[in-house]
């Protein structure tokens, strides 16, 4: 099966691309299985795209150019317990003592973007290498049951653990991500966001992230792979 998949400018991250979390969850919203997505290369922004679907794996193509490749998967990881939603709001306003965001412009996290428009995901530090922050999804992330869809939620799963990694030496691209809705996530209710490292080799490093509902129930959760390009 082919659908054809588009990255609307909105969805960037960084100024030329798609954000990753955002194209791999898109791919995601299309399968019928739980997949583990690698990024092949930047996704391009306005341009369409083939997504072909086998029935336990997928290829999105640009023209002739391998742009992600999807394959089924069944991960798990230990997930640390929820902080409370004013910890995660001391955690935003803190100020930062590193600097993950060099994408002011990215959808998920950009300091730039309006409520509304962006995510307005802005994590801090609640640990060693992990992060918290605050989420409200508001109305026009849903669909017509009032659920989160699925390309804002792996949106969501994405950059926390960028911002988790806490180092100013190098950029961090994603490069490979598997995600898990557990509970719908929905419009206008109160989240708790965190990421935080779960191993690094060479350049890879590997983070996990969750959204938390108020109550502390793990409502989605993911593992990613970042791989460090220098500054």
């Amino acid at each position: 099966m082919t659908f054809s998949l588009q990255v609307a400018k909105r969805f960037k991250g960084p100024p030329n691309s798609g954000n990753g979390g955002y194209t791999a969850g898109l791919i995601a919203a299309k399968l019928n299985f739980i997949p583990e997505v690698t990024l092949r290369q930047p996704p391009p922004l306005e341009q369409p795209m083939q997504l072909n679907v086998q029935a336990d794996s997928a290829v999105l193509m640009h023209q002739d150019n391998l742009i992600a490749e999807a394959k089924v998967t069944d991960f798990q990881i230990t997930i640390p317990p929820v902080i409370t939603h004013a910890e995660a709001v001391a955690a935003m306003q803190a100020p930062k003592t590193y600097d993950a965001v060099l994408i002011p412009s990215c959808f998920v996290c950009g300091s730039v973007r309006m409520r509304g428009d962006g995510l307005a995901i802005y994590p801090g530090n609640v640990g060693p290498q992990k992060v918290a922050a605050p989420w409200m999804p508001y109305e026009n992330l849903g669909n017509e049951f009032g659920n989160v869809k699925t390309e804002f939620i792996w949106s969501a799963l994405d950059c926390p653990g960028a911002w988790a990694i806490q180092d100013d030496s190098q950029f961090y691209l994603l490069g490979r991500m598997a995600a898990k809705e557990v509970h719908p996530i929905k419009i206008n209710a109160t989240y708790i966001i965190m990421g935080w490292v779960l191993g690094s080799e060479g350049r890879k490093t590997w983070t996990g992230t969750a959204i938390y509902d108020k109550a502390g129930k793990v409502c989605a959760f993911a593992k990613a792979t970042w791989i460090s390009v220098k500054q």
